[in-house]
């Protein structure tokens, strides 16, 4: 185990060092700080040096976090109140830090409440931050998830296939879903942005919507396949979002691993549920937001959805006795609206196309229709893949079964189509954007 351990973490720094050889030194700081913190604080467990040793880890990961991913932002504000004497951070953004870094707060806090043993290895340790399968894009892993899995696991074939599976279905959705998507919206909302009709406007938007799940999601289902093969199993971190009835049930099929930290780590220890309920809420919106970029729009997309789920909570009753398709469609509506929040940095653009949202003074060009025709199909594909079919038809109905055994003869065959269709679309696209860099 300890030389298949130490094969993954060269390959994982390898494969960081990739896009980004001089940030391998933040995250072995990462790994050493944290693997550190991990043992004095189970040493001094129950004392009041186990307490220092916890925020020293959190403080520390946090600082290192808010130098990297908001010192540019930071400053921006604080100059336009104070002039400082020095000139704006300028560094780039380490891919994936906010991932690893929460990874290694949880750690420290699941050890501190006696939840986890220390790791003391440091080398199986540096392969729990570090292994490439989910270091760049996610899922966030909690360390009690996989701490047995670092010390034995097995592979079989069975694994092997379903993670061959899995991760074939996360390029095809990354590939021929999400960038086509893409390309819709560098059309819509970025070349074409300041004379689109309402109409435009909402199908760029609701492009951006299928961008950005079938993006995250490919990446998630690809992360969760290649770690499967290697005899890792991780948690699901999409659960089909659109097809949710509210906004609390949405994030809870959205980007599970974050909504959990958030939950686990600051909602609960806040109150949860049993005082200050709403304040908690909107602090945990706040903070989300606020993790998802350095700008405040993500602090306004934050305080929007905290809003919602603060209606919703107050108004639980009452929604709960309205139709079902009327919840689901209010649902959509809030969700694909948000979508202009989360990606117009800039307030006056976002203002300008909330406005064409509903009142602008365009019409539709041809080329939009011809968009919608060419793209008949692509479309009825992706409401297909939105449609929660293992929760429309349970595991020991008929249909299910023998979707399972076609699936079981058929899935060798498909894997290998999806492999030479995506590869073809790679070789020949000259777009293939990354939304979670910024991450």
């Amino acid at each position: 185990m300890t030389f298949r351990n130490l094969s993954l973490v060269i390959f994982s720094f390898i494969f960081y060092a990739w896009g980004e050889p001089l940030w391998i030194v933040l995250m072995l700081f990462s790994s050493l700080f944290d693997y550190g913190n991990g043992l004095l604080i189970e040493k001094w467990h129950g004392t009041h040096k186990a307490k220092i040793m916890l925020w020293v880890s959190i403080i520390g990961n946090l600082a290192l976090l808010m130098s990297f991913k908001y010192g540019g932002f930071i400053w921006e504000n604080i100059n336009a109140i104070v002039e400082l004497p020095f000139d704006k951070p300028t560094n780039s953004l380490p891919i994936g830090i906010s991932f690893y870094t929460f990874q290694t707060i949880s750690y420290c806090v699941d050890v501190y409440r006696g939840e986890v043993k220390a790791q003391k290895s440091l080398l199986n340790f540096m392969l729990f931050v570090s292994v490439f399968h989910q270091l760049v894009a996610g899922p966030i892993v909690r360390y009690q998830l996989i701490a047995g899995q670092l010390k034995s696991r097995s592979v079989n074939w069975e694994d092997i296939s379903i993670g061959i599976n899995r991760f074939c279905f996360g390029l095809f959705k990354k590939v021929i879903i999400a960038n086509v998507a893409g390309e819709l919206v560098q059309k819509y909302l970025e070349n074409g942005f300041t004379d689109l009709s309402s109409a435009e406007a909402w199908f760029g938007i609701i492009m951006f919507s299928i961008q950005i799940y079938f993006d995250f999601s490919g990446y998630s289902d690809m992360a969760i396949g290649l770690g499967r093969m290697f005899g890792f199993h991780y948690g699901e971190n999409f659960r089909h979002p659109y097809a949710a009835i509210s906004v609390a049930d949405f994030y809870k099929r959205w980007h599970i691993s974050l909504g959990t930290f958030f939950r686990d780590y600051v909602y609960i220890p806040l109150g949860g549920n049993r005082k200050f309920q709403l304040r908690n809420i909107m602090v945990v919106w706040l903070l989300t937001g606020f993790w998802h970029g350095a700008s405040w729009n993500f602090v306004l997309w934050g305080f929007y959805f905290g809003c919602f789920m603060i209606i919703e909570k107050l108004l639980e009753k009452y929604l709960a006795k309205t139709p079902r398709f009327l919840r689901h469609l209010y649902t959509l509506i809030l969700i694909v609206f948000s979508r202009a929040i989360f990606y117009f940095v800039d307030f006056a653009q976002l203002k300008e196309f909330v406005v064409k949202l509903f009142a602008s003074k365009y019409q539709s060009g041809d080329g939009f229709y011809t968009d919608l025709i060419e793209h008949l199909f692509w479309f009825i594909l992706v409401i297909l893949l939105c449609i929660p079919w293992d929760e429309i038809y349970k595991k020991e109905s008929n249909v299910y079964l023998k979707a399972s055994a076609f699936n079981h003869y058929a899935r060798p065959f498909m894997n290998v189509l999806l492999l030479l269709l995506c590869t073809v679309m790679l070789v020949d696209a000259t777009y293939n954007p990354f939304i979670y860099f910024r991450f």
